[in-house]
């Protein structure tokens, strides 16, 4: 009898490129950094306002004078299979979350910021 061979990993979808986080906010560059992937803030393009312009709510006190176009918002992201794995910066909260990125059907990325089972997704979209 033949043993059967395992079953080829998928890899996960392509997620390199320049996207258009939820609202339209800001844009978000995405790429090789080092042996993983990350993402930093490229434009803010609707700014809040009334907000700073700087990583403020950053629980470093080192930190908070960095503007946020430019910040690294995506770190360490690894292909797992269908998706990708790694932690998100949310500047608004000072708040760093395990996150899993994913290409939808349409070509959009599912991204996702979890605390334990309790996630919230976003879709964002690709810039030409």
């Amino acid at each position: 009898m033949a043993a059967a061979a395992p079953p080829a990993l998928s890899a996960a979808q392509p997620i390199s490129g320049r996207w258009s986080t939820e609202g339209g906010k800001a844009i978000v560059q995405i790429g090789p950094c080092g042996q993983a992937v990350c993402g930093r803030i490229a434009k803010v393009v609707k700014p809040t306002p009334g907000a700073p312009q700087n990583d403020a709510n950053n629980p470093d006190v080192a930190l908070r004078a960095r503007p946020i176009e430019g910040l690294t918002i995506l770190t360490g992201f690894t292909d797992s299979g269908s998706l990708w794995k790694g932690r998100i910066y949310d500047p608004e909260s000072g708040k760093t979350y395990a996150s899993k990125l994913s290409r939808n059907a349409d070509g959009t990325l599912k991204v996702q910021g979890c605390i334990a089972f309790f996630c919230r997704t976003q879709t964002w979209r690709a810039v030409r």
